[in-house]
């Protein structure tokens, strides 16, 4: 229960979804937690709740995770009211399901920002604090669309594989500095983006159901336990794809 107390986490895009359920799952682990939203207070502030009754300290905070400004103003919020972030979990992602040929540069820059630059500008800023104490860990959530190109489109699946490439280069950098960088891709999670999509069902799954954020969460927590993984991608997908 208490392996990860005293330690701050901040999950981005921690309102609802695989988000918040990493919050709780690592709450349930020690952890206070800070609790990232764009646009859902109130969803955010559930999300804190349930954090809350478990007895750790949870703050909601709204940043825009793309933007350089909002992630420098967060960072200083948590560090001033919960303490220096030693668990980072960048979730934050946006998937907007287009034809191929209605594509626009517009399209592709909103998502590379929010799914892979966020997470960039996100570990930058809290980096300084990991490297001072000589222990964090960088969980950072990709898709099995990094590997099969996913039912989004090519937008989005890179945006996914630009997030292994950045992990494996914080945990090769970072790997005599008692930090560790891991991801997760999760495919077809019953979450609202996968059931609202009708186009998506669990019999694409090998395993015959959609996954559960639980299910996410509990890799997310064993990654922020173990010192001795760094640089992996683990693969919660019912066998959709198999590494």
């Amino acid at each position: 229960m208490n392996t990860f107390s005293g330690k701050i986490a901040l999950i981005t895009g921690a309102s609802r979804g695989i988000g918040r359920g990493c919050a709780v799952a690592l709450a349930e682990a020690g952890a206070d937690i800070a609790v990232n939203y764009r646009t859902r207070e109130e969803s955010a502030r559930e999300t804190c709740s349930l954090i809350e009754s478990l007895g750790k300290r949870a703050i909601p905070i709204q940043a825009d995770v793309s933007m350089a400004s909002d992630v420098g103003r967060m960072i200083k919020t948590i560090e001033r009211e919960l303490g220096a972030v030693g668990i980072l979990v960048n979730n934050a992602g946006v998937a907007k399901r287009q034809p191929l040929d209605e594509i626009r540069e517009e399209d592709w820059d909103a998502i590379i920002a929010v799914n892979l630059k966020s997470a960039f500008l996100v570990t930058q800023a809290v980096l300084p604090g990991m490297r001072a104490r000589r222990w964090g860990r960088i969980i950072n959530i990709s898709s099995g669309a990094a590997q099969i190109g996913g039912v989004v489109g090519p937008h989005y699946a890179a945006s996914k594989a630009g997030v292994l490439g950045l992990t494996h280069a914080y945990a090769s950098l970072l790997i005599k500095e008692g930090i560790t960088a891991n991801a997760v891709a999760p495919s077809l999670i019953e979450t609202d983006m996968v059931t609202h999509d009708l186009q998506v069902n669990p019999t694409m799954v090998p395993l015959g159901r959609f996954g559960t954020v639980e299910e996410v969460a509990d890799v997310v927590v064993t990654l922020a336990r173990n010192a001795y993984i760094t640089g992996q991608t683990i693969y919660v997908n019912g066998g959709r794809y198999m590494s």
